[in-house]
């Protein structure tokens, strides 16, 4: 007999629902709660069942205006016109998601989340190494560049100003006028 597998969790569509909220990458309740396969209402009741363990660095309500916000970029409203705005959790709070959801498609969820995180995280590792050494190169290179485009520049405006002709021009004999 074949089991029922869970729906594949991709990290695409994980790393498509982490938004940049209050300086901290975060994942909104909506959005948790449709990876995690429970209602909105059963994810925050859990949550506020275990307040303690959401410290305001892990867990963070948006504000009206941020809810606005983030409404207007995605333009379609994911929260289907909700009264309240949603709980923004940051990785720690996704992480101590763990300990209050105990399903397996929790468990599934989460190492997927975690994964991505990490993922983010050595993405703008590399790229912030990248971005050091282009400076350091542009550090070094640059008066050397200078150099070269100054001497661009001024062939450049050499060719503005006309040259007398080099070597030996005969004078051109000019046809003398029938009325002379």
């Amino acid at each position: 007999m074949a089991k029922h597998k869970s729906s594949a969790i991709l990290p695409t569509s994980i790393s498509q629902k982490i938004y940049f909220l209050r300086s901290q990458r975060v994942m909104l309740s909506t959005d948790l709660a449709k990876l995690y396969g429970v209602e909105v209402r059963a994810l925050v009741q859990a949550v506020q069942r275990n307040v303690e363990r959401f410290p305001s660095d892990f867990l963070f309500q948006l504000s009206e205006e941020e809810h606005k916000h983030l409404k207007s970029q995605t333009v379609i409203s994911s929260w289907g016109g909700a009264r309240r705005a949603p709980y923004a959790f940051t990785e720690q709070g996704v992480a101590m998601l763990s300990s209050i959801l105990r399903s397996k498609r929790a468990v599934e969820v989460n190492i997927a989340i975690m994964r991505t995180f990490v993922r983010l995280r050595e993405m703008l590792a590399t790229n912030q190494k990248l971005r050091r050494k282009i400076e350091d190169m542009e550090k070094r290179y640059n008066a050397k560049f200078q150099v070269i485009f100054a001497t661009i520049e001024s062939m450049l405006e050499d060719e503005a100003v006309p040259k007398p002709g080099i070597g030996f021009h005969a004078p051109v004999d000019k046809p003398k006028s029938r009325d002379s």
